[in-house]
């Protein structure tokens, strides 16, 4: 481990000297950049975060990750300058692109940024925040991220014109400490995905790989890929390789807190069909569950209903009748295992002194979702169990009530080190299952050069 945080830290000095470069350059060379953010969880909100450069001169900016997220927003706090700045202004290809409904044309103050007149406006959004706030004004800005080839570290690639909006400070509330904005990973044309596809002309593809640990910030924890694969781990393996494969659902109505009427959701559902705990499918009130036209997990003309994966969700959350059957068919499994005292916000917690653990996590009934074409996706015990005290373990679900907006929201625990590739032009979601078969983890992307 010393040697790997050595030769992290020198990776990150090396890639602080190089040249920043343009996308015309990157298009001219024979070098063509994958971007790369790195990725970090954050002990105490166990959100995701990353921090991205932005603005002349460049400025390093906190960011918690939104996978489903319009668009990057930023916080328009007091003092903030950049000499690249530029306003969208009302009409251009810069607003049709983000689609936006409003404009803003009349501010009351001198020019300022986030303050523009004719300019349009943008919906900013922070799912955790307890007041709504109003739109912000799209601009564009440098942004300047690391390169990959997917297993070496390449150059420092910046982009002059990627398209953001400012959000009010309050929209702050919530989220982890020094955080400045959030980074919309969502399935919109100003998406970061959508536009540093544009950019550095890669396909419309990111991966998401998410680690289970909270450890010093000068190693890495994780990592998002812009760009198709390779996606190479220690030991040289290619996870792009490996991939299963379902369809990426589209929500016809916003699941944002704030958007326009008639804006469709950028989030990520995918199409579950029904639950196995131990291979069996769970029975709510006696019968077999069939997710039908009619169910819960299929989205109705209101957009309520479905299943999305989310990166603000620490822990999945279900609809109370599909968690109440998840439970009782878990907890029926493990029936010789002793019961411990529930802890919030868990229902179903358990003596961990009486359960052995393997290579996947402790040795529990897996449990599955499963898809269409008798695809399935298999949380482990690393992904199903919560580790709460020294002698208690609980099963990581948790009750969202009786009439949430959407059924099932995978959550970051059930996440973690499995690698996630987002194709947006496909419209597929590829997964690798849990890393930790490979004894390996979302840790340990090896980004050191071997030249």
């Amino acid at each position: 481990m010393a040697s790997f945080l050595h030769c992290f830290i020198l990776f990150c000095s090396a890639v602080l000297t190089q040249s920043i470069i343009t996308p015309s350059l990157a298009k001219t060379s024979s070098f063509k950049p994958k971007a790369l953010v790195q990725v970090a969880k954050d002990a105490s909100s166990l959100q995701y975060l990353t921090t991205i450069k932005q603005r002349t001169p460049l400025v390093p900016i906190k960011l918690t990750i939104a996978l489903g997220g319009l668009s990057l927003w930023v916080d328009c706090e007091k003092g903030n300058i950049s000499s690249t700045y530029k306003p969208a202004h009302c009409g251009s290809s810069q607003c049709k692109l983000a689609e936006t409904k409003s404009c803003t044309t009349e501010c009351f103050s001198s020019p300022k940024l986030g303050c523009y007149n004719n300019t349009c406006d943008i919906v900013p959004d922070n799912p955790l925040a307890t007041v709504l706030t109003g739109g912000g004004q799209l601009g564009q800005d440098v942004v300047s991220l690391s390169s990959t080839d997917g297993s070496n570290p390449g150059r420092v690639v910046s982009t002059p014109n990627l398209l953001f909006s400012w959000g009010d400070t309050s929209l702050l509330n919530g989220l982890a400490n020094g955080v400045k904005g959030m980074a919309g990973l969502g399935r919109s044309k100003v998406g970061i995905p959508s536009q540093m596809a544009s950019a550095f002309h890669f396909q419309r593809k990111f991966a998401l790989c998410l680690s289970s640990s909270t450890r010093s910030r000068f190693a890495p924890n994780g990592a998002i890929f812009f760009g198709g694969g390779p996606y190479v781990i220690l030991l040289g393996i290619d996870i792009s390789k490996s991939l299963t494969f379902m369809k990426l659902i589209l929500n016809p109505v916003s699941t944002a807190g704030s958007y326009f009427m008639g804006d469709p959701s950028t989030d990520y559902f995918v199409e579950v069909k029904s639950i196995k705990i131990n291979g069996k499918s769970i029975k709510i009130n006696g019968k077999v569950v069939s997710f039908n036209s009619t169910s819960l997990l299929n989205i109705n003309t209101e957009g309520y209903g479905g299943t999305k994966i989310s990166t603000f969700k620490p822990y999945t959350v279900l609809e109370t009748s599909i968690y109440r059957a998840v439970i009782n068919a878990f907890v029926k499994q493990l029936s010789r295992i002793p019961r411990a005292k529930p802890v919030a916000p868990f229902g179903a917690c358990f003596n961990s002194t009486s359960i052995s653990s393997t290579c996947v996590g402790t040795a529990v009934p897996p449990i599955d979702l499963v898809l269409s074409k008798g695809v399935y996706w298999r949380f482990y015990g690393a992904n199903s169990m919560v580790q709460v005290s020294k002698d208690v373990l609980c099963l990581g679900f948790v009750d969202g009530g009786v009439r949430p907006r959407t059924s099932v929201m995978i959550g970051g625990h059930q996440l973690e080190d499995n690698l996630l590739q987002f194709d947006l032009a496909n419209k597929m979601l590829g997964f690798s299952s849990s890393l930790l078969f490979r004894h390996s983890t979302c840790a340990n992307f090896n980004f050191t050069s071997t030249s």
